[in-house]
């Protein structure tokens, strides 16, 4: 019998917590990681700490590509048996197609199912905050629409900065071009990066992992009030310590979680990525 539920979907960009996702039924799609010749779907055949293993093995840059419109019509088709209506919540469109292929699946679908897609315009934490927010909101009985305004107002309260080592992961992931990738390397140049409107954005330049933790700091003590935040990395390093300590002097009763970057966002980051990412609330 079909239920009068509203469905969940994301993509497996998403940092979510497994218990939140089984919690509220949340369906990930995978997206698909290409690494040393091979393709993996996301923490299906392939999990984060596989991925960096792999990319100490292999020699070829790692790419990421969004599910195909099939999966996303038979995902759809599946939860429209049993849910009268399905939100459907992606990775930035200007990151990934998967936002589009969701989009055109939807269209597909048209009359047979009431199907919402929404663009993020964010990625992982800030990706996760929405979907569980969502969730939740779909549990409690909320309309479907009030839930999509909810979710499209979060939207601008989400921040994420990020500091780049890597330059050849940027310029293939086509956020910069090869001569400024040389050039960065050549003269040791590491750019802060900014997710502005759902696009990674260079926002400062810095020479040293000492200035860019500096930066990031100055970055999240702008914020007056601060609803959820975490720092994403690969492993818990000297600079992710310092980092924690100065925090924990400004703000004394707060947790700061540590993630690791999973494989759709470190494509386009590298392994030697840091940053942090800041939901400050509705006010």
């Amino acid at each position: 019998m079909k239920l009068a539920s509203i469905a969940i979907v994301t993509d497996s960009n998403a940092l979510l917590n497994p218990k939140i996702r089984e919690q509220y039924g949340i369906e990930v799609i995978p997206l698909l990681i290409h690494i040393g010749g091979r393709t993996y779907q996301e923490g299906v055949n392939l999990t984060t700490e596989q991925f960096f293993r792999f990319l100490e093995q292999s020699s070829e840059l790692p790419s990421a590509s969004a599910p195909s419109v099939q999966t996303f019509v038979n995902v759809y088709e599946r939860l429209c048996r049993t849910h009268d209506q399905v939100l459907s919540i992606h990775l930035s469109s200007k990151m990934s197609d998967t936002f589009a292929h969701a989009q055109v699946a939807a269209q597909r679908l048209l009359g047979r199912c009431q199907i919402q897609v929404v663009d993020s315009l964010s990625t992982s934490l800030g990706l996760g905050i929405l979907v569980e927010t969502a969730a939740r909101e779909a549990q409690a009985g909320r309309h479907l629409d009030a839930i999509i305004r909810l979710v499209r107002g979060m939207i601008p309260h989400l921040y994420a900065v990020f500091f780049v080592e890597a330059l050849e992961y940027l310029e293939r992931s086509r956020r910069i071009g090869r001569a400024q990738a040389i050039l960065g390397t050549m003269l040791g140049i590491k750019p802060l990066l900014m997710i502005e409107e759902g696009e990674v954005i260079p926002l400062e330049k810095v020479r040293t992992r000492a200035r860019a933790v500096d930066k990031l700091f100055e970055f999240i003590c702008e914020f007056t009030r601060i609803e959820q935040m975490a720092i994403l990395q690969h492993g818990f390093s000297e600079e992710t310590a310092i980092l924690l300590e100065r925090l924990e002097v400004v703000f004394p009763d707060r947790e700061f979680p540590v993630y690791t970057c999973n494989p759709s966002l470190a494509v386009h980051l590298g392994p030697s990525a840091m940053g942090v990412i800041v939901y400050e609330g509705l006010r």
